[in-house]
């Protein structure tokens, strides 16, 4: 990769390094939620200052589903349920 290209990188999230670049990515893949950015690349799951950001960048058409999930249908299919069995 070029120094050039290096420098232009805007990153969104610099505790696991994630660039504005990666999470408008992950929102044409179809995660529209900051969860799901964070589900598919940590990006706010430490310190959450770039929450906001996400959400921003989010709120500005990043994800092409927008309207499905303004309409309750969901973006992605949803994470596997990771709840331990009840006792019985």
């Amino acid at each position: 990769m070029s120094p050039l290209r290096e420098v232009n990188r805007v990153y969104v999230c610099n505790c696991f390094g994630v660039t504005e670049a990666q999470v408008k990515k992950h929102a044409e893949d179809g995660a529209c939620t900051p969860r799901q950015i964070a589900s598919a690349c940590k990006a706010g799951t430490d310190c959450g200052s770039c929450v906001r950001r996400i959400q921003a960048l989010l709120g500005r058409g990043a994800c092409p589903r927008r309207e499905l999930v303004d309409q309750g249908e969901p973006a992605m299919e949803p994470l596997s349920d990771t709840r331990l069995p009840e006792a019985a």
